[in-house]
């Protein structure tokens, strides 16, 4: 009778563990069903349908609240979920346009990543940002936005709430630089190539990326997703090395001898698998429609995800913690954007 009693008494609290799960995963997607809606809209679209959900998720703790119990399906929409988004995601690259596009884009976005990298982590160690939010700051502003900070955050083991701030603090710049690109566009003196060429190589989010190249026509945008997908690509050898390099000084730190300790390689298979599934769809096999849908419901996944990740974010914690590394994106970001019109006129590419 006591094992049953036991038993009677377990099992309402597992219907109640499983509902909050499920009701936490649902409040996810309906945020980024809600953010999908939203980026349509026509100033929010330069704002794209990923920042909308995190700053959605932000905005619905500090008002109505995240009880407890549905914490376990937010985090699951923050973890599970968006690795494979992400791995969905490769649908969307095309590894083909980026070798017709020729080797002066490669290497535009090669000098690009370095340079950005270098100097945004360097200014967030000069602000006295903690160091895995200057990594995330880093590869945000100079790979793909708030896509980039969330595959990066694994290989650094980065908190929820860093992951979440280096998301929405990137997504804010780029639709900042984005609305500057609109205005400057009719003064830079570029032809619609060059323009598309431009914008890709120094904006930060996709969605960013096609709402600045617009003015130029489809012309300019089109060359400016292809230059966008480019960096896109290079996400993968950069998660690499950074997960080696975040292994190496979490062993230094520990005292371990990085010389002699045997370590392990931490492989990111979700970013392994994005690049099988672009390696797979630049076979030509996947209709254009079906892989169109299937980019859709990457971009969902990864939405549920910075829905789940806004909703870990105290307000508190926002403003202590993202201003500094703010700063050091935004004045990295002008950077980024002098050296990506230098590089265009140096190229030949203007």
């Amino acid at each position: 009778m006591y094992n049953g009693d036991v038993l009677l008494a377990t099992k309402p609290k597992r219907n109640k563990q499983y509902r909050g799960f499920a009701l936490g995963i649902a409040l996810t997607l309906i945020i980024a069903v809600a953010a999908k809606l939203l980026a349509g809209l026509p100033f929010l679209s330069i704002m794209g349908q990923l920042v909308i959900a995190i700053l959605i998720g932000i905005a619905w703790r500090a008002t109505i609240g995240v009880p407890q119990e549905i914490v376990a399906g937010t985090n699951f929409s923050s973890k599970k979920l968006l690795r494979l988004g992400i791995i969905l995601l490769g649908m969307r690259l095309d590894l083909m346009d980026i070798v017709r596009a020729g080797p002066k884009v490669f290497m535009m976005a090669v000098i690009v990543i370095v340079f950005t990298l270098s100097v945004v982590y360097g200014l967030t160690r000069l602000f006295k940002v903690d160091k895995r939010l200057g990594i995330l700051t880093a590869c945000g502003t100079a790979i793909c936005g708030a896509a980039a900070v969330v595959a990066i955050a694994p290989q650094i083991k980065a908190k929820d709430e860093e992951t979440a701030i280096g998301a929405a603090m990137v997504a804010i710049l780029g639709t900042i630089f984005t609305l500057a690109y609109t205005f400057l566009f009719p003064v830079l003196g570029l032809s619609d190539n060059g323009y598309g060429i431009f914008a890709g190589a120094t904006l930060h989010e996709i969605a960013h990326v096609i709402a600045a190249a617009d003015p130029g026509g489809s012309a300019a945008v089109d060359m400016a997703v292809i230059v966008k997908l480019t960096r896109v690509a290079l996400l993968v050898p950069v998660a690499i090395l950074i997960g080696i390099w975040s292994s190496r000084e979490s062993r230094k730190e520990a005292g371990a001898d990085a010389r002699t300790e045997k370590a392990k390689v931490p492989i990111p298979w979700f970013i392994l698998g994005f690049l099988l599934v672009s390696g797979f769809n630049s076979l030509g096999i996947v209709p254009e429609q079906i892989a169109g849908y299937i980019v859709i419901a990457a971009y969902m996944l990864i939405a549920m995800a910075m829905a789940g990740l806004g909703l870990n974010v105290d307000l508190v914690s926002f403003r202590r913690l993202g201003m500094k590394s703010f700063a050091a994106g935004f004045i990295g970001s002008i950077l980024l954007s002098l050296l990506g019109f230098g590089l265009v006129h140096g190229f030949g590419l203007a």
